[in-house]
């Protein structure tokens, strides 16, 4: 007989757990639209080096983001089981991974400007690229151990702490953007700097913030005993969480090299133009995930409880969620295009630049965005089962075999321009979305134990 307490395939149930984590998500989405947006005034080199050194900065973070993001799974699997002291200490080794990232994220500082200087960005660019980038790499420690937390409340069916977190964060970031970027209140203004500094003060308030929770025990629940940490369960950890880590580290890796060798190939306006198309994108993805990472939470749920026949209800539910969102998504951006692009057009530079090059790349955009919700619905399934290996060498597959050789092809080699660019981000979504789909249709993740028996400790 199925677990009748096992989490059944209900709108209501799916939404109600879902908003929070929209919008927490939309808050990380609002953080690097914000300083994007800020720092647009200031001319097109600083906004190129704003957005591009966001996205290598998530680079450096999303390999120990995607190691504890499997934290969420171990607390929705041990929930099921009633086992909330066990799931307690996966939070603890969260918390140990990001001080781990923190110390290497510190010392990466000094590696930057060699690093930065490999992609050949016009000399302002990766002056300022260089300066956004060791910044925000000391808030890394930060962002990590927010991201275990708030996923472990989320296994645990309490969504809404993160989602306070993510907009005290967001709230800081703004009115430190404010405060910062441009000469305000007898400061002189730092520009590309201080959206920085902005960013990083925001990830270690948010830190401060959900770690006093944790420690002070809100929003979980009772929990009761000693906190039992031992060495296999945070072997166990790594063991399924750094797939996914690497995953998407390697996947977002061969797109930032993408970005910062062929897109910036095609010259600054293409460049900052096409940052700007991802900023846009990551308003209408990070709901989307938030509605998929809902779902693998009941997901994982089911299978704690061994109900089994509940989980592709759950899933289907999630992907029909998730495209919808996305479809509305793309339908705006073929209906005002020029307006979404323009509200990132510097003072004084001219409409043919920007807007124009933006406008096509936005409206070709609107073509993956139900792949994308495929995407993230399947993959965010198989990580709430366990099934997080075969996952990573699929998407190094896609990543470095097909996409990154057949972009560079068609950019630099055939000169396809940006209609190449976004062609090839079109084709490779697409085809990751077949490639999950179809590992999820197989049923391979039904024999995964992910969270095993009690050990012994020691």
């Amino acid at each position: 007989m199925p677990d009748t307490r096992a989490p059944t395939a209900s709108l209501s149930v799916l939404l109600t757990l879902a908003w929070p984590i929209v919008l927490a998500r939309a808050t990380q989405a609002v953080i690097g639209f914000t300083d994007a947006l800020m720092v647009a005034p200031l001319g097109e080199a600083p906004l190129a080096a704003a957005t591009t050194g966001g996205l290598n900065v998530f680079t450096f973070m999303i390999l120990p983001l995607g190691t504890v993001f499997i934290v969420q799974s171990f607390a929705a699997q041990l929930r099921g089981r009633g086992e909330l002291d066990r799931a307690r200490r996966y939070a603890w080794y969260g918390l140990f991974l990001a001080a781990v990232a923190g110390v290497l994220g510190a010392l990466g500082t000094l590696a930057v400007p060699s690093y930065v200087s490999w992609f050949g960005f016009e000399p302002e660019v990766e002056r300022l690229a260089s300066t956004y980038i060791a910044i925000r790499l000391f808030g890394l420690g930060a962002a990590v151990g927010v991201e275990a937390l708030g996923n472990w409340y989320g296994g645990l069916g309490n969504t809404r702490v993160a989602m306070v977190v993510g907009l005290l964060s967001m709230f800081a970031n703004v009115l430190g953007n404010y405060l910062l970027i441009e000469p305000r209140f007898g400061l002189p203004g730092y520009g590309v700097a201080g959206a920085a500094w902005a960013s990083a003060a925001a990830s270690w308030l948010g830190f401060f913030v959900i770690l006093g929770m944790f420690l002070g025990r809100r929003g979980a629940g009772p929990v009761a005993g000693a906190l039992g940490l031992n060495l296999s369960e945070w072997w166990r950890m790594l063991r399924f969480g750094l797939p996914t880590g690497l995953n998407w580290f390697l996947e977002f890796g061969a797109f930032v090299l993408f970005i910062n060798v062929v897109v910036a190939k095609l010259g600054t306006p293409s460049l900052a133009a096409f940052n700007v198309v991802m900023q846009i994108n990551s308003i209408s993805f990070m709901p989307a995930f938030g509605i998929s990472s809902a779902g693998a939470i009941l997901v994982g749920e089911a299978i704690g409880h061994r109900a089994l026949e509940k989980v592709w209800p759950i899933v289907r539910l999630t992907l029909l969620t998730a495209c919808a969102w996305m479809a509305s998504a793309g339908v705006l951006y073929l209906l005002a295009p020029g307006a979404l692009i323009g509200v990132f057009q510097p003072a004084g530079i001219a409409t043919t630049t920007l807007v124009s090059v933006g406008t096509g790349m936005l409206v070709l955009s609107a073509l993956w965005q139900v792949f994308d919700a495929i995407n993230m619905t399947f993959s965010e399934a198989l990580r709430a089962a366990g099934d997080t290996t075969w996952p990573m060498f699929a998407r190094i597959v896609t990543a470095w075999l097909v996409f990154t050789p057949l972009a560079w092809t068609a950019v630099l080699v055939f000169d396809g321009g940006v209609t190449a660019v976004m062609v090839s981000v079109i084709g490779y979504i697409a085809l990751l979305a077949v490639v999950l789909a179809l590992r999820f249709a197989s049923g391979r993740w039904r024999q995964i134990d992910l969270v095993g028996t009690e050990p012994e400790l020691i």
